[in-house]
């Protein structure tokens, strides 16, 4: 596709944006950036582009930004603007990055997307592939975005690129050549506006593939697991309550990958550094994507091993008189909270809170009754939450993290965990659940730094 003269509207400065905007500058096309935010809060990044030739649209969107376009391409979590419909009923296609990317990329992209666990998988699978010696590198939502590669990529690098269904929303041709789809629950039900809607954008990473490709889906999941039968690709399973006939699974405590009739012991269960069984199955399909891709299973197993987890995914912060203070700040959705309580058989005081996205806290009612022993609600959808998870333990209201962290501390005994698992995102309070876990853990330490006596 010639870009050379097209009118290209970027909508959203962030990360993705700037990327994305910088790639169409070389390519020769006319780039308008449309961003709700003000010009005073973009940064000197905004001003840079504008020198380079960008039309910059601050403070808001207008329509004719929109229908003056030939193509637009929206930053991930951009929302479902009324213009997006009103360009498309004009025939003007919307992309996402990953789309125009893979365009123009060199090499293989391998894609990871599902509701939980996609950094993690993603990281780990990437530290294999290059502890392995091969050419890989880390992309997506997950660090540098795919279209950053693109000027530099060769046909024998892998792109190890975390997916969000708000890109494979706009998707048409893009394809990885390996797929995998970890687990569906619901999330951004408030941006897709029902389950289905999500799983059906999930689904396209499934249904972009050809023969010859291969996706690894999870066996556990009958939703994402029905879709088997419309695959083009080889479809593997991952499982850690039943063996697979194609795929990664658990036998006798070792992960155990097989193909067919082949397979190999990878690890025992108890060499995974990372607590909880959904981080087992992220384990299983990294294995399983591993193999798929010719990695050894002697190096699989010594990458593994290594590996001690993500920043802000059940990170431990400190103990303090007894307490483990542990900062899951990237558990946004009901169904990682619940897999975070599932990981820890001591008593729990839980800290809930964010920005809603659509969820229904009921679920938590049954794990909250089993293993919590108080709440801390903070952020805008405290009220919902209290409202859904009402009767069962008592709960505080905080309204900074500072607060949050010393009801927490008072409401645990020795033994105890305080877990932040808000299963909300932060954009209430933070930009983004880094920045919320970092604050967190900033406020845990300077309550560890107080002496022994003093009121807290």
């Amino acid at each position: 596709m010639d870009l050379r003269g097209r009118n290209v509207l970027v909508v959203g400065l962030a990360r993705t944006g700037e990327a994305t905007a910088e790639f169409l500058l070389r390519r020769g096309a006319r780039v308008t950036v449309t961003e709700s935010k003000p010009r005073e809060a973009l940064g000197s990044k905004a001003g840079d582009l504008v020198r380079r030739g960008v039309k910059l649209e601050a403070g808001g969107h207008t329509l004719a930004a929109f229908l003056g376009a030939e193509l637009i391409i929206p930053s991930p979590g951009v929302p479902r603007l009324p213009e997006f419909e009103a360009a498309a009923a004009r025939g003007i296609p919307v992309w996402s990055e990953i789309e125009l990317a893979a365009r123009y990329l060199k090499g293989t992209v391998i894609g990871i997307t599902g509701t939980n666990g996609k950094s993690t998988t993603t990281t780990l699978l990437h530290r294999i592939l290059k502890d392995a010696g091969r050419k890989a590198f880390l992309a997506g939502n997950i660090g540098t975005p795919l279209i950053s590669f693109v000027d530099k990529s060769r046909e024998d690098h892998l792109y190890v690129t975390e997916i969000s269904s708000f890109q494979l929303e706009y998707i048409h041709d893009f394809r990885a050549a390996l797929a995998l789809i970890l687990n569906l629950s619901g999330n951004h039900i408030d941006w897709h506006g029902d389950m289905e809607s999500y799983a059906a954008a999930k689904k396209k990473h499934l249904l972009g593939q050809k023969a010859g490709d291969a996706a690894v889906l999870n066996r556990e999941d009958a939703r994402i697991w029905g879709w088997k039968s419309e695959a083009a690709s080889a479809v593997y399973g991952f499982s850690s309550k039943r063996p697979v006939r194609r795929g990664a699974f658990v036998r006798d405590s070792w992960i155990v990958v097989r193909d067919g009739k082949e397979e190999d012991r990878i690890l025992p269960v108890s060499e995974i550094k990372l607590p909880g069984r959904h981080n087992l199955e992220n384990v299983l399909a990294a294995a399983a994507a591993a193999r798929i891709c010719g990695v050894a299973p002697s190096r699989i197993r010594a990458s593994v091993r290594g590996f001690h987890g993500l920043e802000h995914r059940l990170e431990p912060v400190a103990v303090i008189r007894g307490v483990s203070f542990i900062n899951d700040s990237k558990a946004t959705t009901v169904d990682a909270t619940l897999k975070a309580l599932a990981s820890f058989s001591r008593p729990v005081v839980l800290i809930l809170g964010g920005k809603d996205k659509g969820s229904d806290f009921h679920p938590l009612r049954r794990a909250v009754r089993r293993s919590v022993r108080s709440i801390v609600l903070v952020g805008s959808a405290k009220e919902k939450i209290r409202a859904a998870l009402a009767g069962i333990v008592p709960m505080v209201e905080a309204r900074t993290y500072p607060e949050v962290v010393r009801a927490a501390a008072a409401a645990a005994s020795s033994g105890d965990v305080v877990l932040l698992a808000p299963a909300c995102t932060s954009w209430d309070m933070f930009r983004d659940f880094e920045e919320r876990g970092r604050v967190f853990k900033r406020e845990v330490r300077r309550l560890a730094g107080r002496p022994a006596g003093r009121k807290r």
